[in-house]
C-alpha cells in the first residue's frame, strides 16, 4: 500500500514536472516518439501487406501443385522444348501413384476465333480441361452443368463460358443450350463457369472471355498442339514437400532419367512460396525491430541527458528533501519514475501519430486496406518506452539519490 502510494506520488509529480517543461520534453522525447511511431507504421503495413497476399494466395488456391516440362540449361540449345512437355500417360501416371495429390488436370491451350451469329471474337483462348478442373480451381457452375466423364470420353463438342464472354459475345443472360462457333464448329454451351478474380501478383487483371472445352475436344480440335502443363490439388498443404519427391520419382522413372541427368520438368507448389513470404515477413519485421531498437536507444540517451540536467537544475531541492526526512530510495524512485513517465508520454503520442497515419493509409492505398495495429505492436512499445526509461533513469536517479544534503543545499 503504502509503495503504490510512493508511485502515485512521484508519477503525479513527475507528470508536474513535464507539464511545467513541456517543449523540453517534447524535444527530450522525440527519439522515442520517432521509435514507436516506426513501430506502429512499419508493423501495420507489414501486416496489412501480408493480409492482402495471403488473401490473393487463398483466392489462387493454397494447395495448388503446378507441374510442366522444362529443358536443363545446357540443352536448351540443342533440343525443342515440347520435346519435354508433359503427356498424358504421365498426367495418369501421377494421379495414379502420388498419393500426395488428390487430384490433377492437364490443360490444352488453344487460340481461336469464336463466334455468334452477330459477334466475332479473334483469339480468344479456349482451354482443354478434365471435369477435375472444378475442384481444383474451385470454379463453380452458376447455370446449367459442368463437365462429366462422358463429354471427355465422347470428345463432345460442348464448352463453358464466363459471364464476360456472354457479354462480348452478346449472348442470352442464360446461354445454356445456346451454340457458338469454335474455329468454325458449332460447340454447344452447356453451362456459365463463375468469373473467378486474380490479383495482379498472379497475372490477373480485367476480366477476359474464357472458353472451356474437354480436354479430349481441344486435343482433337487441334492435333498438332501440345499440352502446356498439368495443375493438381494436394491432399493437405503440410504434403508440399512430399509431392515434388513422388512427382520427381515418377517423370524421372517414366522418362528414364540416369541418377545423374538434369530434371527435365519442374514442380511448383504454391504452398512453398506462402511459407517463403511469412519466412521473408518475419526477417523485415526483425529488420524493424532492430531500427526502432535504435531509435529507442537515441531517444533514451537524450532521456538520461535531460534527466541529469533536472538533477542538477533541482539540487537544492533534492538537499531540502534529503534534510527533512527523504530517504534516498524515495529520491531515486521519484526521478525514475519520471523517467518513465517520459518515455510513455513519447510512446502515447507515437502511438497517436501512427494509428492517425494507418487510417488514412488504409483509406488511400489498396493494397493496404487490411493494414491493422497488432494489440502485441502497442504493447511492445509501451514495454520498450517503459524499458528505456528504466535504463536509462537509472544513471540520473541514483546521482540524485546520493546527493550530499549539506552540499547540495550551498550549492546556488
Amino acid at each position: 500500500m503504502i509503495l503504490l502510494r510512493l508511485l502515485f506520488q512521484t508519477g503525479f509529480l513527475a507528470t508536474g514536472q513535464i507539464w511545467t517543461n513541456k517543449v523540453r520534453a517534447l524535444l527530450t522525447t522525440l527519439g522515442v516518439i520517432i521509435g514507436v511511431l516506426s513501430v506502429i507504421v512499419v508493423i501495420a503495413s507489414l501486416n496489412g501487406l501480408k493480409q492482402n497476399v495471403l488473401s490473393e494466395f487463398e483466392t489462387f488456391g493454397t494447395k495448388k501443385v503446378y507441374i510442366d516440362g522444362r529443358l536443363p540449361r545446357n540443352k536448351r540449345a540443342s533440343h525443342a522444348w515440347r520435346e519435354v512437355q508433359l503427356t498424358v500417360p504421365e498426367v495418369n501416371a501421377i494421379r495414379e501413384h502420388c498419393p500426395s495429390i488428390k487430384t490433377i488436370t492437364p490443360h490444352w491451350y488453344g487460340s481461336y476465333d469464336v463466334a455468334t451469329p452477330d459477334v466475332t471474337l479473334q483469339g480468344v483462348q479456349v482451354v482443354g480441361i478434365w471435369p477435375e478442373w472444378h475442384e481444383i480451381e474451385n470454379r463453380q457452375v452458376t447455370k446449367g452443368r459442368p463437365f462429366g466423364r462422358i463429354d471427355e470420353e465422347q470428345r463432345r463438342q460442348v464448352c463453358l463460358i464466363n459471364d464476360k464472354g456472354i457479354e462480348e459475345l452478346d449472348l442470352d443472360r442464360d446461354p445454356v443450350g445456346d451454340f457458338v462457333l469454335i474455329s468454325g464448329r458449332r460447340f454447344l454451351i452447356v453451362g456459365v463457369v463463375e468469373t473467378k478474380d486474380v490479383g495482379a501478383m498472379f497475372g490477373g487483371g480485367d476480366t477476359r472471355t474464357e472458353v472451356y472445352i474437354p480436354f479430349s475436344t481441344a486435343r482433337n480440335l487441334n492435333p498438332n498442339g501440345w499440352l502446356n502443363y498439368a495443375v493438381a490439388e494436394l491432399v493437405t498443404p503440410e504434403q508440399a514437400e512430399d509431392v515434388k519427391d513422388e512427382v520427381r520419382f515418377v517423370l524421372r522413372t517414366m522418362r528414364g532419367l540416369e541418377p545423374e541427368d538434369e530434371d527435365t520438368f519442374e514442380v511448383t507448389v504454391m504452398q512453398q512460396f506462402i511459407d517463403q513470404f511469412n519466412q521473408m515477413a518475419k526477417v523485415f519485421g526483425l529488420g524493424v525491430f532492430i531500427v526502432v531498437g535504435i531509435s529507442l536507444l537515441v531517444g533514451g540517451i537524450g532521456i538520461m541527458n535531460i534527466m541529469l540536467v533536472s538533477v542538477s537544475e533541482r539540487t537544492r531541492e533534492i538537499g531540502l528533501r534529503k534534510a527533512v526526512g527523504a530517504r534516498p530510495a524515495v529520491i531515486m524512485t521519484q526521478f525514475l519514475v519520471e523517467a518513465v513517465v517520459l518515455c510513455l508520454v513519447g510512446a502515447a503520442i507515437g502511438l497517436g501519430i501512427g494509428e492517425g497515419i494507418m487510417i488514412a493509409v488504409r483509406h488511400s492505398v489498396e493494397a493496404l486496406d487490411q493494414a491493422t495495429v497488432p494489440m502485441i505492436a502497442r504493447v511492445v512499445s509501451a514495454g520498450f518506452s517503459a524499458a528505456t526509461g528504466i535504463i536509462f533513469g537509472m544513471f540520473p536517479a541514483i546521482k540524485a539519490a546520493r546527493l550530499d544534503p549539506i552540499e547540495a543545499l550551498r550549492r546556488e
